[in-house]
């Protein structure tokens, strides 16, 4: 997923006159594992390099062990430093603002090794900065996890002279959806979608369609999840004639890797075993012709040598 940069941004426009804290209007959107720059600034620009910046989660309730003058934060710069033992423990090591861009007014939040449990709101605020509709900023972030799909041959539906086809993807946040599509993008009908969420919260969507003679021979499995706006997909060929050549080719981010199943109708596997029988009987009929003479030799031999 690529990094955004903290300079693109939708922003309110600022008071005139005065201080704001700006940020993005929109979800920012992180990949699980990626790194992620939450966008805040202080618009027009002003150096805080002497001021408070505080980062926290509203959405998330204070740890009850905790006593109440001690909240903690997502990360807090106070007095030119960063203030570590106030920082709740699931961003330990995780959190960092751009010092050198404080003069400017750049407040923004780098995240690295992004979590699941990332997700959520994040209050951005420079307390000096007087009112609560100027001194903060609340920032939407959106986690998410993907990967492509998968793609086999499942077996033969004989009833309907077709192949049936499983697609599977796994490790997905948040749950998506799995559609087939033919070589027009018109979407075919399958059967249910199979979900599965692990202890890891990441699901696994399987499912299966079955890819009848009136069909084009391009299908695609297509995995997508609209909140985080991924779409991962598998295309697979599959040719038609009387012994079938089923190619399936991965055009994601599996480029040029491919494999074949072959299958072949009826009629060539009652071919294949009438020529092994075929054989077998003249096998069979020489092996007989051979005992035979042997036998012939055994009894003119036997006479031969009797004296007169």
């Amino acid at each position: 997923m690529r990094k955004q940069s903290p300079h693109q941004l939708h922003i309110f426009l600022p008071l005139s006159g005065q201080h704001q804290v700006i940020g993005a209007t929109e979800p920012i959107v992180a990949a699980q594992g990626d790194d992620v720059i939450v966008p805040c600034y202080i618009d027009p620009p002003l150096n805080v390099e002497e001021l408070t910046v505080d980062w926290w989660r509203p959405d998330v309730p204070p740890d009850p062990t905790d006593p109440p003058d001690k909240y903690r934060y997502v990360h807090r710069y106070h007095d030119k430093n960063n203030v570590e033992d106030m920082k709740m423990s699931s961003y330990s090591g995780r959190t960092a603002i751009f010092k050198d861009e404080l003069r400017k007014g750049n407040v923004s939040l780098k995240i690295v090794n992004v979590k699941l449990s990332d997700q959520g709101r994040y209050r951005c605020a420079v307390p000096q900065l007087g009112s609560a509709t100027s001194k903060e900023h609340f920032i939407e972030l959106v986690v998410g996890a993907f990967s492509p799909p998968s793609t086999t041959l499942a077996g033969l539906d004989r009833s309907s002279s077709g192949v049936v086809l499983q697609c599977e993807s796994k490790g997905w946040y948040p749950e998506p959806e799995l559609l087939w599509l033919d070589a027009e993008g018109k979407i075919l009908s399958a059967g249910p979608t199979e979900t599965v969420r692990g202890p890891d919260d990441l699901y696994t969507v399987s499912s299966r369609v079955t890819v009848e003679k009136r069909h084009s021979n391009n299908i695609t499995c297509r995995v997508q999840e609209r909140n985080i706006n991924q779409t991962r997909e598998t295309q697979m060929h599959v040719p038609g004639g009387n012994c079938y050549n089923y190619t399936v080719v991965f055009s994601c981010l599996v480029p040029d890797d491919f494999f074949i199943v072959s299958s072949c109708t009826a009629a060539t596997t009652m071919s294949v075993l009438f020529g092994l029988l075929f054989t077998l009987t003249v096998v069979l009929f020489v092996w007989k012709w051979r005992q035979d003479k042997l036998s012939e030799l055994k009894h003119y031999l036997t006479y031969s040598i009797i004296p007169n």
